[in-house]
Protein backbone atom coordinates (compact mmCIF):
# COMPACT_ATOMS: atom_id res chain seq x y z
CA UNK A 1 0.00 0.00 0.00
CA UNK A 2 1.12 3.56 -0.60
CA UNK A 3 -0.33 6.39 1.46
CA UNK A 4 0.44 10.03 0.75
CA UNK A 5 -1.00 12.52 3.19
CA UNK A 6 0.12 16.03 3.95
CA UNK A 7 0.51 17.20 7.55
CA UNK A 8 1.94 20.69 7.97
CA UNK A 9 3.95 20.30 4.80
CA UNK A 10 5.14 16.79 5.65
CA UNK A 11 4.42 13.98 3.18
CA UNK A 12 3.48 10.78 4.96
CA UNK A 13 4.32 7.90 2.62
CA UNK A 14 4.02 4.45 4.21
CA UNK A 15 5.51 1.79 1.95
CA UNK A 16 3.60 -0.41 -0.44
CA UNK A 17 2.53 -3.61 1.26
CA UNK A 18 2.01 -6.66 -0.90
CA UNK A 19 -1.11 -8.61 -0.08
CA UNK A 20 -2.55 -11.73 -1.65
CA UNK A 21 -6.26 -11.46 -2.52
CA UNK A 22 -6.91 -15.21 -2.51
CA UNK A 23 -4.69 -17.76 -0.82
CA UNK A 24 -6.15 -21.25 -0.50
CA UNK A 25 -3.85 -23.40 1.60
CA UNK A 26 -2.16 -26.51 0.29
CA UNK A 27 0.70 -28.19 2.14
CA UNK A 28 2.42 -24.82 1.74
CA UNK A 29 0.97 -21.43 1.00
CA UNK A 30 0.49 -20.67 -2.72
CA UNK A 31 1.66 -17.13 -3.36
CA UNK A 32 -0.47 -16.07 -6.27
CA UNK A 33 -2.27 -14.13 -7.55
CA UNK A 34 -0.75 -10.91 -6.29
CA UNK A 35 -0.63 -7.23 -7.15
CA UNK A 36 2.67 -5.67 -8.07
CA UNK A 37 3.26 -2.66 -5.82
CA UNK A 38 3.33 0.93 -6.98
CA UNK A 39 6.44 2.23 -5.27
CA UNK A 40 6.35 5.67 -3.64
CA UNK A 41 7.86 8.71 -5.27
CA UNK A 42 10.54 10.46 -3.24
CA UNK A 43 9.72 13.99 -2.15
CA UNK A 44 12.27 16.66 -2.95
CA UNK A 45 11.77 19.15 -0.08
CA UNK A 46 13.22 17.98 3.24
CA UNK A 47 10.71 17.08 5.93
CA UNK A 48 10.38 19.50 8.83
CA UNK A 49 11.04 18.14 12.31
CA UNK A 50 7.97 17.48 14.43
CA UNK A 51 7.38 19.98 17.26
CA UNK A 52 8.70 18.74 20.57
CA UNK A 53 5.55 19.79 22.42
CA UNK A 54 3.47 17.61 20.13
CA UNK A 55 5.74 14.61 20.62
CA UNK A 56 5.59 15.00 24.37
CA UNK A 57 1.80 15.13 24.36
CA UNK A 58 1.58 11.55 23.11
CA UNK A 59 2.22 10.34 26.66
CA UNK A 60 0.19 13.07 28.37
CA UNK A 61 2.30 15.83 29.91
CA UNK A 62 6.00 15.59 30.69
CA UNK A 63 5.43 15.22 34.42
CA UNK A 64 3.08 12.28 33.93
CA UNK A 65 5.54 10.63 31.52
CA UNK A 66 8.39 11.07 34.01
CA UNK A 67 6.29 9.55 36.80
CA UNK A 68 5.26 6.64 34.58
CA UNK A 69 8.85 6.01 33.55
CA UNK A 70 10.04 5.94 37.16
CA UNK A 71 7.31 3.47 38.07
CA UNK A 72 7.86 1.09 35.16
CA UNK A 73 11.54 1.29 34.29
CA UNK A 74 12.45 -1.52 36.72
CA UNK A 75 9.76 -3.85 35.39
CA UNK A 76 10.26 -6.52 32.71
CA UNK A 77 9.41 -5.53 29.18
CA UNK A 78 6.28 -6.01 27.06
CA UNK A 79 5.97 -9.34 25.25
CA UNK A 80 3.33 -9.63 22.50
CA UNK A 81 2.53 -12.89 20.65
CA UNK A 82 3.13 -12.98 16.87
CA UNK A 83 1.61 -15.51 14.45
CA UNK A 84 1.45 -15.95 10.70
CA UNK A 85 -1.95 -15.16 9.10
CA UNK A 86 -1.41 -17.76 6.36
CA UNK A 87 -4.34 -19.86 7.63
CA UNK A 88 -6.59 -16.84 6.89
CA UNK A 89 -5.20 -16.47 3.38
CA UNK A 90 -2.93 -13.50 4.11
CA UNK A 91 0.83 -13.05 3.71
CA UNK A 92 1.06 -10.99 6.90
CA UNK A 93 2.13 -11.61 10.50
CA UNK A 94 -0.30 -10.60 13.25
CA UNK A 95 0.44 -9.27 16.73
CA UNK A 96 -2.02 -9.92 19.55
CA UNK A 97 -2.79 -6.68 21.43
CA UNK A 98 -5.26 -6.08 24.28
CA UNK A 99 -6.79 -2.61 24.15
CA UNK A 100 -9.20 -0.85 26.51
CA UNK A 101 -10.68 -1.39 29.98
CA UNK A 102 -11.70 -4.17 30.25
CA UNK A 103 -9.19 -5.40 27.62
CA UNK A 104 -10.42 -6.29 24.13
CA UNK A 105 -8.18 -8.65 22.14
CA UNK A 106 -7.20 -7.48 18.65
CA UNK A 107 -4.94 -8.88 15.94
CA UNK A 108 -2.86 -6.23 14.17
CA UNK A 109 -0.51 -6.48 11.18
CA UNK A 110 3.10 -6.15 12.36
CA UNK A 111 4.42 -3.34 10.18
CA UNK A 112 7.92 -1.85 10.44
CA UNK A 113 7.13 0.15 7.28
CA UNK A 114 4.64 2.61 8.80
CA UNK A 115 4.16 4.64 11.96
CA UNK A 116 0.44 4.93 12.65
CA UNK A 117 -1.19 2.22 14.73
CA UNK A 118 -4.89 1.98 13.94
CA UNK A 119 -7.73 -0.43 14.65
CA UNK A 120 -11.15 -0.97 13.13
CA UNK A 121 -13.71 0.57 15.49
CA UNK A 122 -17.46 0.25 16.01
CA UNK A 123 -19.82 2.68 17.75
CA UNK A 124 -22.07 -0.17 18.86
CA UNK A 125 -23.31 0.02 22.49
CA UNK A 126 -25.13 -3.28 23.04
CA UNK A 127 -26.15 -6.48 21.21
CA UNK A 128 -23.06 -5.95 19.08
CA UNK A 129 -22.03 -8.16 16.19
CA UNK A 130 -19.42 -10.75 17.17
CA UNK A 131 -17.35 -9.59 14.17
CA UNK A 132 -13.89 -8.85 15.54
CA UNK A 133 -13.36 -5.12 16.04
CA UNK A 134 -12.75 -2.59 18.83
CA UNK A 135 -15.74 -1.16 20.70
CA UNK A 136 -14.67 2.13 22.33
CA UNK A 137 -18.03 2.49 24.12
CA UNK A 138 -17.26 -0.72 25.98
CA UNK A 139 -14.03 0.76 27.39
CA UNK A 140 -13.84 2.96 30.47
CA UNK A 141 -10.47 4.43 29.41
CA UNK A 142 -11.05 5.36 25.74
CA UNK A 143 -10.48 9.05 25.02
CA UNK A 144 -10.25 10.74 21.60
CA UNK A 145 -7.84 13.63 21.24
CA UNK A 146 -9.46 17.02 20.73
CA UNK A 147 -8.89 18.74 17.41
CA UNK A 148 -6.99 21.57 19.12
CA UNK A 149 -4.70 19.18 21.01
CA UNK A 150 -1.06 19.42 19.90
CA UNK A 151 -0.99 15.65 19.27
CA UNK A 152 -3.54 16.17 16.51
CA UNK A 153 -0.83 17.84 14.40
CA UNK A 154 0.98 14.51 14.06
CA UNK A 155 -1.60 12.75 11.87
CA UNK A 156 -3.01 13.50 8.39
CA UNK A 157 -6.52 14.95 8.35
CA UNK A 158 -9.49 14.60 5.99
CA UNK A 159 -9.57 17.28 3.30
CA UNK A 160 -13.08 18.23 4.37
CA UNK A 161 -12.57 17.94 8.10
CA UNK A 162 -15.08 19.84 10.25
CA UNK A 163 -13.97 23.21 11.55
CA UNK A 164 -12.11 22.86 14.84
CA UNK A 165 -14.19 24.65 17.48
CA UNK A 166 -11.89 25.44 20.39
CA UNK A 167 -14.81 26.18 22.70
CA UNK A 168 -16.34 22.72 22.30
CA UNK A 169 -14.62 20.07 24.40
CA UNK A 170 -16.01 17.20 22.38
CA UNK A 171 -14.66 18.12 18.95
CA UNK A 172 -12.50 15.06 18.20
CA UNK A 173 -9.26 14.93 16.23
CA UNK A 174 -10.10 13.43 12.84
CA UNK A 175 -7.47 11.55 10.84
CA UNK A 176 -7.50 10.04 7.37
CA UNK A 177 -4.94 7.65 5.89
CA UNK A 178 -5.39 7.10 2.16
CA UNK A 179 -3.67 4.61 -0.13
CA UNK A 180 -2.82 4.59 -3.82
CA UNK A 181 -5.38 1.90 -4.62
CA UNK A 182 -8.14 4.08 -3.14
CA UNK A 183 -8.19 2.38 0.27
CA UNK A 184 -8.87 4.67 3.22
CA UNK A 185 -8.93 4.44 6.99
CA UNK A 186 -10.71 7.38 8.59
CA UNK A 187 -11.61 8.00 12.21
CA UNK A 188 -10.58 9.59 15.49
CA UNK A 189 -6.99 9.90 16.70
CA UNK A 190 -7.33 8.68 20.27
CA UNK A 191 -5.60 7.35 23.35
CA UNK A 192 -6.27 4.20 25.28
CA UNK A 193 -4.87 1.79 27.84
CA UNK A 194 -3.15 -1.31 26.49
CA UNK A 195 -2.40 -4.40 28.55
CA UNK A 196 0.20 -7.07 27.85
CA UNK A 197 2.26 -9.77 29.49
CA UNK A 198 5.88 -9.11 30.25
CA UNK A 199 9.05 -11.08 29.58
CA UNK A 200 8.83 -12.26 33.23
CA UNK A 201 5.16 -13.26 33.10
CA UNK A 202 3.85 -10.16 34.86
CA UNK A 203 0.93 -8.07 33.63
CA UNK A 204 1.87 -4.59 32.39
CA UNK A 205 -0.29 -1.61 31.46
CA UNK A 206 0.53 1.34 29.23
CA UNK A 207 -2.09 4.01 29.87
CA UNK A 208 -1.69 6.50 27.03
CA UNK A 209 -1.23 4.66 23.75
CA UNK A 210 -2.04 7.00 20.86
CA UNK A 211 -3.75 5.26 17.93
CA UNK A 212 -6.26 5.71 15.16
CA UNK A 213 -9.78 4.49 15.89
CA UNK A 214 -10.95 3.80 12.33
CA UNK A 215 -14.72 3.98 11.94
CA UNK A 216 -14.65 4.23 8.13
CA UNK A 217 -12.25 1.77 6.46
CA UNK A 218 -12.70 0.90 2.80
CA UNK A 219 -10.70 -0.52 -0.08
CA UNK A 220 -8.86 -3.80 -0.73
CA UNK A 221 -5.73 -2.92 1.25
CA UNK A 222 -7.55 -2.39 4.57
CA UNK A 223 -10.77 -4.37 4.31
CA UNK A 224 -10.46 -6.97 1.52
CA UNK A 225 -9.33 -10.61 1.60
CA UNK A 226 -5.70 -9.50 1.85
CA UNK A 227 -6.58 -8.11 5.30
CA UNK A 228 -8.11 -11.42 6.43
CA UNK A 229 -7.78 -12.05 10.14
CA UNK A 230 -6.54 -8.52 10.95
CA UNK A 231 -8.28 -5.81 12.97
CA UNK A 232 -5.82 -3.08 12.06
CA UNK A 233 -2.12 -2.23 11.79
CA UNK A 234 0.59 -2.03 14.46
CA UNK A 235 2.94 0.69 13.23
CA UNK A 236 6.54 -0.10 14.24
CA UNK A 237 8.33 2.56 12.18
CA UNK A 238 10.90 5.10 13.36
CA UNK A 239 8.49 8.04 13.71
CA UNK A 240 7.30 9.51 17.06
CA UNK A 241 3.74 8.13 16.86
CA UNK A 242 4.72 4.52 16.17
CA UNK A 243 3.93 1.85 18.74
CA UNK A 244 7.61 1.12 19.31
CA UNK A 245 8.48 4.81 19.74
CA UNK A 246 5.68 5.46 22.23
CA UNK A 247 6.49 2.46 24.41
CA UNK A 248 10.20 3.09 23.86
CA UNK A 249 9.99 6.30 25.90
CA UNK A 250 9.17 4.09 28.90
CA UNK A 251 10.84 0.74 28.21
CA UNK A 252 13.74 1.75 25.97
CA UNK A 253 14.06 2.43 22.25
CA UNK A 254 14.73 -1.13 21.20
CA UNK A 255 12.48 -3.93 20.01
CA UNK A 256 12.90 -7.41 18.61
CA UNK A 257 10.80 -10.01 16.84
CA UNK A 258 11.03 -13.32 15.02
CA UNK A 259 8.74 -14.39 12.17
CA UNK A 260 8.21 -18.15 12.16
CA UNK A 261 7.79 -20.31 9.03
CA UNK A 262 4.38 -19.44 7.53
CA UNK A 263 3.93 -22.98 6.16
CA UNK A 264 3.77 -24.68 9.58
CA UNK A 265 0.37 -25.78 10.82
CA UNK A 266 -0.85 -24.93 13.35
CA UNK A 267 1.06 -21.64 13.15
CA UNK A 268 3.71 -21.46 15.90
CA UNK A 269 3.90 -18.45 18.20
CA UNK A 270 6.89 -16.15 18.44
CA UNK A 271 7.12 -12.79 20.20
CA UNK A 272 7.51 -9.06 19.69
CA UNK A 273 9.49 -7.68 22.63
CA UNK A 274 9.69 -3.96 23.38
CA UNK A 275 12.61 -2.35 25.20
CA UNK A 276 16.17 -3.11 26.18
CA UNK A 277 17.64 -4.46 29.41
CA UNK A 278 15.58 -7.58 30.11
CA UNK A 279 14.76 -8.02 26.46
CA UNK A 280 14.60 -11.30 24.61
CA UNK A 281 16.35 -14.20 26.36
CA UNK A 282 17.49 -15.60 23.04
CA UNK A 283 18.92 -12.24 22.01
CA UNK A 284 20.84 -11.94 25.28
CA UNK A 285 22.36 -15.41 24.92
CA UNK A 286 23.00 -15.47 21.18
CA UNK A 287 25.76 -13.64 19.41
CA UNK A 288 24.12 -11.16 17.10
CA UNK A 289 25.48 -9.84 13.83
CA UNK A 290 25.03 -6.07 13.51
CA UNK A 291 24.67 -3.64 10.65
CA UNK A 292 24.07 0.11 10.94
CA UNK A 293 20.58 1.54 10.45
CA UNK A 294 20.91 4.30 7.87
CA UNK A 295 19.03 7.60 7.86
CA UNK A 296 17.09 8.89 4.87
CA UNK A 297 15.83 12.39 5.83
CA UNK A 298 13.18 12.21 3.10
CA UNK A 299 11.75 8.90 4.38
CA UNK A 300 12.30 8.92 8.16
CA UNK A 301 9.80 6.13 8.86
CA UNK A 302 11.82 3.31 7.29
CA UNK A 303 14.62 1.12 8.62
CA UNK A 304 17.30 1.42 5.93
CA UNK A 305 20.26 -0.96 5.81
CA UNK A 306 23.30 -0.88 3.53
CA UNK A 307 24.04 -3.71 1.08
CA UNK A 308 27.66 -3.81 -0.05
CA UNK A 309 27.67 -6.94 -2.21
CA UNK A 310 25.69 -10.07 -3.12
CA UNK A 311 26.96 -13.66 -3.32
CA UNK A 312 25.46 -16.83 -4.73
CA UNK A 313 27.34 -19.96 -3.70
CA UNK A 314 30.29 -17.79 -2.57
CA UNK A 315 30.50 -16.18 -6.02
CA UNK A 316 30.38 -12.40 -5.81
CA UNK A 317 28.03 -10.92 -8.40
CA UNK A 318 29.05 -7.90 -10.45
CA UNK A 319 26.60 -5.33 -9.08
CA UNK A 320 27.65 -1.69 -8.81
CA UNK A 321 27.45 -0.27 -5.25
CA UNK A 322 25.46 2.66 -6.69
CA UNK A 323 22.54 0.24 -7.25
CA UNK A 324 22.04 0.06 -3.48
CA UNK A 325 22.78 3.72 -2.63
CA UNK A 326 20.34 6.39 -1.45
CA UNK A 327 20.68 9.36 -3.80
CA UNK A 328 20.38 13.07 -3.01
CA UNK A 329 16.65 13.01 -3.75
CA UNK A 330 16.03 10.20 -1.26
CA UNK A 331 15.54 7.54 -3.93
CA UNK A 332 17.00 4.04 -3.69
CA UNK A 333 18.40 2.24 -0.68
CA UNK A 334 17.11 -0.91 1.02
CA UNK A 335 14.57 -1.17 3.82
CA UNK A 336 13.56 -4.01 6.13
CA UNK A 337 9.76 -4.23 6.18
CA UNK A 338 7.71 -6.82 8.08
CA UNK A 339 4.51 -5.61 6.37
CA UNK A 340 5.69 -6.51 2.85
CA UNK A 341 5.59 -10.20 1.97
CA UNK A 342 7.98 -10.65 -0.98
CA UNK A 343 11.46 -9.19 -1.39
CA UNK A 344 11.88 -6.46 -4.02
CA UNK A 345 15.33 -5.63 -5.39
CA UNK A 346 16.55 -2.79 -7.61
CA UNK A 347 16.21 -4.06 -11.17
CA UNK A 348 19.95 -4.16 -12.09
CA UNK A 349 20.64 -6.30 -9.01
CA UNK A 350 17.57 -8.43 -9.60
CA UNK A 351 18.60 -9.24 -13.18
CA UNK A 352 22.11 -10.31 -12.06
CA UNK A 353 20.71 -12.51 -9.29
CA UNK A 354 18.09 -14.06 -11.58
CA UNK A 355 20.71 -14.84 -14.25
CA UNK A 356 22.98 -16.48 -11.67
CA UNK A 357 20.20 -18.71 -10.36
CA UNK A 358 19.17 -19.66 -13.91
CA UNK A 359 22.76 -20.64 -14.64
CA UNK A 360 23.36 -22.62 -11.43
CA UNK A 361 20.05 -24.41 -10.95
CA UNK A 362 19.96 -27.67 -12.94
CA UNK A 363 16.35 -28.63 -12.22
CA UNK A 364 13.76 -28.50 -15.04
CA UNK A 365 11.98 -25.18 -15.40
CA UNK A 366 8.24 -24.62 -15.15
CA UNK A 367 6.99 -22.12 -17.72
CA UNK A 368 3.50 -21.38 -16.40
CA UNK A 369 3.07 -17.59 -16.86
CA UNK A 370 0.22 -17.50 -14.34
CA UNK A 371 2.61 -18.11 -11.46
CA UNK A 372 3.84 -14.51 -11.66
CA UNK A 373 7.55 -15.17 -11.14
CA UNK A 374 10.47 -15.16 -13.58
CA UNK A 375 12.04 -18.42 -12.38
CA UNK A 376 9.98 -21.46 -11.42
CA UNK A 377 11.20 -25.04 -11.02
CA UNK A 378 9.51 -28.39 -11.51
CA UNK A 379 10.27 -30.32 -8.32
CA UNK A 380 7.68 -33.08 -8.78
CA UNK A 381 8.77 -36.36 -7.29
CA UNK A 382 11.67 -34.86 -5.32
CA UNK A 383 11.65 -35.43 -1.56
CA UNK A 384 14.03 -32.49 -1.08
CA UNK A 385 15.77 -29.99 -3.29
CA UNK A 386 19.29 -28.58 -3.14
CA UNK A 387 19.28 -24.94 -4.21
CA UNK A 388 22.05 -22.29 -4.37
CA UNK A 389 22.74 -20.15 -1.32
CA UNK A 390 22.01 -16.42 -1.61
CA UNK A 391 23.95 -14.09 0.73
CA UNK A 392 24.04 -10.34 1.29
CA UNK A 393 27.14 -8.66 2.72
CA UNK A 394 25.87 -5.70 4.73
CA UNK A 395 27.52 -2.51 5.92
CA UNK A 396 29.78 -3.16 8.88
CA UNK A 397 30.77 -6.59 7.60
CA UNK A 398 27.70 -8.60 8.70
CA UNK A 399 26.62 -11.43 6.39
CA UNK A 400 22.91 -12.18 5.94
CA UNK A 401 22.54 -15.69 4.46
CA UNK A 402 18.91 -16.81 4.67
CA UNK A 403 18.15 -20.45 3.83
CA UNK A 404 16.79 -21.22 0.34
CA UNK A 405 13.26 -21.81 1.67
CA UNK A 406 13.12 -18.09 2.45
CA UNK A 407 13.33 -17.19 -1.24
CA UNK A 408 12.27 -20.35 -3.11
CA UNK A 409 8.61 -20.94 -2.26
CA UNK A 410 5.95 -23.48 -3.22
CA UNK A 411 3.47 -21.79 -5.56
CA UNK A 412 1.68 -24.89 -6.86
CA UNK A 413 1.86 -28.65 -6.41
CA UNK A 414 5.36 -29.70 -7.45
CA UNK A 415 6.46 -26.16 -8.36
CA UNK A 416 8.85 -23.83 -6.55
CA UNK A 417 9.52 -20.24 -7.62
CA UNK A 418 12.18 -17.65 -6.85
CA UNK A 419 10.20 -15.23 -4.66
CA UNK A 420 12.00 -12.06 -5.72
CA UNK A 421 10.59 -9.19 -7.74
CA UNK A 422 12.30 -6.28 -9.53
CA UNK A 423 11.89 -2.63 -8.60
CA UNK A 424 11.60 -0.90 -11.98
CA UNK A 425 10.85 2.65 -10.87
CA UNK A 426 13.88 4.97 -10.64
CA UNK A 427 12.39 6.49 -7.49
CA UNK A 428 11.75 3.13 -5.85
CA UNK A 429 13.80 1.29 -3.26
CA UNK A 430 14.63 -2.30 -2.41
CA UNK A 431 12.72 -4.11 0.32
CA UNK A 432 13.60 -7.17 2.40
CA UNK A 433 10.13 -8.64 2.99
CA UNK A 434 8.83 -10.92 5.70
CA UNK A 435 9.40 -14.17 3.78
CA UNK A 436 13.12 -13.42 3.61
CA UNK A 437 13.11 -12.61 7.34
CA UNK A 438 11.62 -15.94 8.47
CA UNK A 439 13.48 -17.84 11.17
CA UNK A 440 15.63 -14.89 12.27
CA UNK A 441 15.40 -12.84 15.43
CA UNK A 442 15.82 -9.16 14.48
CA UNK A 443 16.70 -6.53 17.04
CA UNK A 444 15.99 -2.89 16.10
CA UNK A 445 18.17 -0.73 18.34
CA UNK A 446 17.13 2.85 17.66
CA UNK A 447 19.35 4.39 20.34
CA UNK A 448 22.49 2.89 18.77
CA UNK A 449 21.02 3.06 15.25
CA UNK A 450 21.82 -0.55 14.44
CA UNK A 451 20.06 -3.74 13.40
CA UNK A 452 21.05 -7.03 15.01
CA UNK A 453 20.08 -10.47 13.73
CA UNK A 454 20.57 -14.13 14.60
CA UNK A 455 19.04 -17.49 13.64
CA UNK A 456 19.16 -18.77 17.23
CA UNK A 457 16.28 -18.90 19.73
CA UNK A 458 13.63 -17.63 17.35
CA UNK A 459 10.56 -18.56 19.44
CA UNK A 460 12.14 -18.24 22.91
CA UNK A 461 10.80 -15.19 24.86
Amino acid sequence: MVATNDVNGIDFIPFVHLHFPSLPLLHRLPLHPFRRPVLPQATTPPQRPLPSHAIGSLSADNHRLSTLFSALRKHPHPKLPVNSAASSGSGQYLVSLHLGTPPQRLLLVADTGSDLTWVSCSACRSHCSPRATFFPRHSATFSPYHCFDSACTLVPHPKKAPHCNRTRLHTPCRYEYSYSDGSITNGFFSRETTTFNSSAGKLLKFQHLSFGCGFWNSGPSVSGPSFNGANGVLGLGRGPISFSSQLGRVFGHKFSYCLMDYSLSPPPTSYLLIGGGSGNGAVRKAKLSYTPLLINPLSPTFYYIGIESVFIEDIKLRISPSVWAIDELGNGGTVLDSGTTLTFLAEPAYRRILAAFERLVKLPKSSDPNLGFDLCLNVSGLSRTSLPQLSFKLSGGALFSPPPQNYFIDTAEGVQCLALQPVVSESGFSVIGNLMQQGYTFEFDKDRSRLGFTRHGCAVP
